[in-house]
């Protein structure tokens, strides 16, 4: 089965330390596995930022939860033991634990409010956490919102790209390029790459600022209706040949057919890069190539050299 949403992880969690023993995390990271049944693959699924595994984070925050309705106590690095309130919860035999549950508690109603930014009434946040239980803990959640507007934001690139003339497209892979540190200088990098016509551009650019190696680019501004086949990649392939080239970057604004990434894959001596209008966006919000900030987050954790605590 896949993870399941953090608040499903908090009743299991409590039970297992209603023996009011101290418990370690590896210890319930080993329980809850084995209660819902998860396998080696639901284990190993990461969030979208790959920092961390979508199980450990739902873990981590069914015990932050827990921990902010004053149900467990950190007694050490990584280490808790449940209340006298806790074990009073447990004996009411809950079907579930929610947020709606855990709003009972000031505490939690303190901590909620102000993670929501907002001076809720009591009253008002179980009504709102009632229509809101979130498969996702907060942190999900921000990651989530982020792929979000990054996805958003490359559609609205890529579509700009289109509208632009095929010169601003030319100036466009420059500039990515030497952002990446590829080119050398930007003036190195305008020479070496130049118009070939077909809505396309082709060069050979300094693999780094000292010119060691040199790549052959190509670049094709088309439309999502035309996809770059298997003949594009070898006709770009025997190009290299004849530029002194033995490695290449093919870069598209639409995407490349099955049989071409395939063939990409099946050369030995040349080594072929394939980016499409997804990695090209993808590359441009990364390297801040036509986009600007509009705002910035910066999202902090317990240190736990300072603390003790895991």
């Amino acid at each position: 089965m896949a993870v399941p949403p953090f608040h499903q992880f908090m009743l299991p969690f409590l039970q297992y330390t209603g023996d009011g023993n101290e418990h370690a995390f590896s210890e319930l990271f080993g329980h809850l596995a084995s209660h819902f049944n998860l396998s080696e693959a639901d284990l190993k699924e990461v969030l979208p930022s790959g920092r961390q595994t979508r199980f450990r984070n739902r873990v981590y925050w069914a015990r932050a939860y827990l921990g902010q309705a004053r149900l467990l106590d950190l007694t050490g690095r990584g280490r808790f033991r449940i209340t006298e309130r806790g074990k009073a919860l447990l004996a009411q035999k809950p079907d579930a634990i929610s947020s709606k549950l855990l709003a009972q508690y000031p505490e939690f109603q303190a901590f909620h409010a102000a993670a929501s930014e907002a001076k809720a009434e009591p009253g008002k946040l179980q009504e709102k956490t009632e229509h809101e239980e979130s498969a996702l803990s907060p942190e999900e959640q921000l990651e989530t919102s982020y792929q979000s507007v990054r996805a958003q934001l490359a559609q609205t690139l890529l579509a700009q790209i289109m509208k632009s003339p095929p010169d601003f497209f030319e100036q466009l892979v420059v500039d990515l390029l030497v952002g990446m540190g590829y080119g050398g200088s930007r003036a190195d990098a305008g020479q070496a790459v130049g118009q070939t016509g077909d809505n396309g551009i082709d060069g050979i650019i300094k693999e780094d600022r000292l010119g060691l190696d040199i790549v052959y680019l190509q670049a094709k501004r088309w439309d999502e209706s035309r996809s770059v086949s298997s003949r594009e990649v070898r006709d770009f392939t025997g190009s290299l040949e004849g530029h002194g080239a033995n490695k290449g970057v093919l870069i598209t604004t639409s995407r490349f057919t099955k049989d071409a990434l395939d063939f990409a894959k099946r050369l030995q001596q040349k080594k072929i890069v394939l980016i499409d209008g997804e990695k090209l966006t993808e590359l441009m919000i990364d390297y801040g190539i036509g986009v600007t900030d509009v705002a910035s987050y910066t999202v902090k954790k317990i240190d736990p050299d300072y603390f003790g605590v895991e």
